[in-house]
Parts: C-alpha cells; sequence; structure tokens
C-alpha cells in the first residue's frame, strides 16, 4: 500500500541562536492512503507542531517529509501553498468567519480551486451541508449555531474539496460528549466514503475507537510501538 505521508527522521526547532530549543526529535511514521490516525499524548508534546508541518502550514526543517509525493522539508512559501491545496483542516476552534453564513464559509473551502465555477461551488457546498444534517441552515450564521452545529460547517468546509487529507487538531474539544462523537462518528463516514486519509491529534480518549492505528507522542518523540486498533 502507498504512503501517503512518509516522515523520516524528522527534526524541528522554534527559535534561533542561544534561544533554540528542539520540539520534535527523529520522527518516523508512514500513513497509507484512507487510514483514520489518532495522535495522543501530553499537552506540549509535539502533536499540533507535527500536524502543522505535515498540514504545510509551516515548513519542515530537518529530515524528509513526503506529503503525496511532495517533498516539504525546505519548501518555499508558494511550495507549501499548492501542497494545501489537496488538504482540508479542522481546528478546535471552528474558525468560522461570523459575517458569513455556513453556505459561504464552506464555499471558502473551493476558493482555491479555480477550475470550479461559482454555481459549482454553491451546488457543492450545499450538498456537503446537507451530508452533514445542515442542510436547513445553509442561511444561518455561525452565532445562530450551537457549537456541534459550528463543527458540523467546519467538517462540511474541509470535506467540499474532496481533499486527499483531512488533518484535525482537537475538533471535539470544545462539544459535549454526544455532539463530540457525533462529530467524529461524521469525519470517520464522509472519510471513508471519499477515501480519504485522517489524522487527527485529541486528548479525548472517547473517540479512539474511530481510529486504525493510535501513534502516542511524549516529548517531541513517537512510542517506539503504535497501539494497534481493532
Amino acid at each position: 500500500m502507498q504512503s501517503v505521508i512518509s516522515v523520516q527522521n524528522l527534526n524541528h526547532y522554534f527559535g534561533k541562536g542561544q534561544l533554540r530549543k528542539q520540539v520534535l526529535f527523529d520522527i518516523n511514521l508512514e500513513i497509507n492512503a484512507g487510514e483514520i490516525i489518532i495522535m495522543t499524548g501530553p499537552s506540549g508534546s509535539g502533536k499540533t507542531t507535527l500536524l502543522t508541518l505535515v498540514g504545510g502550514l509551516r515548513s519542515a526543517q530537518e529530515g524528509s517529509l513526503r506529503v503525496l509525493g511532495r517533498e516539504l522539508c525546505g519548501a518555499n512559501a508558494g511550495q507549501l501553498t499548492l501542497a494545501r491545496r489537496n488538504h482540508g483542516y479542522i481546528f478546535q476552534a471552528h474558525n468560522l468567519h461570523g459575517s458569513l453564513t455556513a453556505l459561504q464559509n464552506v464555499r471558502m473551502g473551493l476558493e482555491l480551486h479555480k477550475s470550479v465555477t461559482p454555481e459549482q461551488m454553491k451546488k457543492r457546498s450545499a450538498e456537503m451541508l446537507d451530508l452533514v444534517g445542515l442542510g436547513n441552515r445553509l442561511n444561518y450564521y455561525p452565532d445562530d449555531l450551537s457549537g456541534g452545529q459550528k463543527q458540523r460547517v467546519a467538517i462540511a468546509r474541509a470535506l467540499v474539496s474532496q481533499p486527499k487529507i483531512v488533518l484535525a487538531d482537537e475538533p471535539t474539544a470544545a462539544l459535549d460528549s454526544k455532539s463530540g462523537r457525533d462529530v467524529v462518528n461524521l469525519m470517520h463516514n464522509l472519510a471513508k466514503e471519499q477515501d480519504c486519509t485522517i489524522l487527527l491529534v485529541t486528548h479525548d480518549n472517547r473517540i479512539l475507537d474511530i481510529a486504525d492505528r493510535i501513534v502516542y507522542m511524549e516529548d517531541g518523540k513517537l512510542a517506539k510501538a503504535p497501539v494497534a486498533v481493532g
């Protein structure tokens, strides 16, 4: 099976000069197409840093980080922008624009895709909101939606472009247990339908069962033996 994410001997640092501090140590990780990987571990262990590197939100520094065959170690801003077009992002704070409706927020997930016409953008955004159970909330603003509904809009925005990879950082942290379970089930089902790969960072032990594999991170290092699920 082909790796869509291949991390080899990856090191990463914050700061410069005397303030330079190593935050990731010799990370090696292979993730295959269609896998759902959950990364867990204490706060400050480097999970979000690794997620942002995989997502092309910052450039990797040492080692090799190949995502969909593209080397991101040492990548410049333009190369990172190109890499991000294949990704969907879901954050703890849903990051919706308060001045935009649910439909307009989801449509933003298609703005980078120049081949999609405005009519197609609207149609696909409405269909995606319908899939996450918000077909009757297209013109609602974020302030008029519950926490769980906002996170559903964020999922719709992340998946509307049919990305090959979805990166999720604590997507259930602000939700109660039922809303959190609904949100991860939705991510799981839609990702399997679209055959996309999910890398999800969480402290939420209630959702670990959706993972194909769990990777544990501590002090900037991966645990030697990822735990298999099921």
